[in-house]
């Protein structure tokens, strides 16, 4: 195992890495406190996922929690501070621009990304879970979209365009207004989860797509992810999502 992304000499590190040949590990919450995708979460996401581009070695990249729960959503908390201490919403822009950043890096990568999902993946969570190649997920699973219930449009890195074209607009459409909890064997049905077993099955099942994934050509791997994200984003041919941060500000300004 090799140990990448040595913590900080500023806070505590966000995220934990570790590979073990192609294949890289990563970690959210490794102090086991909030489940939240804060501003440290994204930097150190944005920032591992920038070096893959001198990694050709990483092919493989599986993210998981180390939390009770995959992921709880964004931090609404810091967005709020960021509004209080810059009312015309431009450090708000630039905190929510990061999602954005990351959930493109996160498509682009050469690595064939997979989500293993546990517990709860609510709003932002999902949307990280939505912009990975493969999803497994625990049959114990929730899943939530709750923006509208708390007065915000749902702006989070693009997802809105990536959930419609990995489960269809009519399914997200519901979920989104209605904000129903929804469980994982419904998430199966709609293609949210790829795979869903017990819990004590999770890393049986993901390892039964890291081993063959780690023997396939790299070349025919990495041109494989970009057609399939290249129509994928064909179905998104008016994509908006360069407007979320604009959005997210403009809801949390009047509210």
């Amino acid at each position: 195992m090799t140990h990448i992304l040595p913590p900080p000499a500023f806070r505590p590190l966000a995220v934990a890495a570790e590979q073990d040949g192609p294949v890289l590990r990563v970690r959210l919450n490794p102090s086991q406190q909030d489940d939240v995708l804060d501003a440290a979460v994204l930097d150190d996401l944005i920032a591992l996922l920038d070096g893959l581009h001198e990694r050709p070695d990483v092919r493989i990249l599986v993210l998981s929690s180390m939390g009770e729960d995959f992921c709880t959503g964004a931090d609404r908390t810091e967005y709020l501070d960021a509004l209080a201490a810059d009312s015309t919403g431009a450090a708000l822009r630039r905190a929510a621009d990061k999602a954005h950043r990351l959930c493109q890096s996160l498509e682009n990568t050469h690595a064939v990304t997979i989500a293993r999902l546990h517990g709860k993946v609510i709003g932002a969570g999902l949307a990280l879970a939505a912009f990975c190649d493969l999803r497994a997920g625990a049959d114990t699973c929730r899943f939530r979209m709750p923006e509208v219930g708390l007065g915000l449009p749902p702006a989070w890195g693009g997802a809105i365009g990536r959930l419609i074209s990995e489960a269809g607009v009519a399914h997200i459409r519901e979920l989104a207004l209605t904000c129903d909890l929804f469980d994982a064997p419904t998430a199966h049905r709609l293609g949210l989860l790829h795979k869903m077993v017990p819990l004590d099955q999770l890393d049986r099942a993901v390892d039964a797509w890291t081993r063959p994934l780690a023997r396939r050509s790299p070349e025919t791997l990495v041109l494989t992810k970009r057609m399939l994200a290249g129509y994928a984003r064909a179905d998104r041919t008016s994509d908006t999502s360069l407007l979320d941060a604009h959005l997210l500000s403009a809801a949390l300004r009047s509210s």
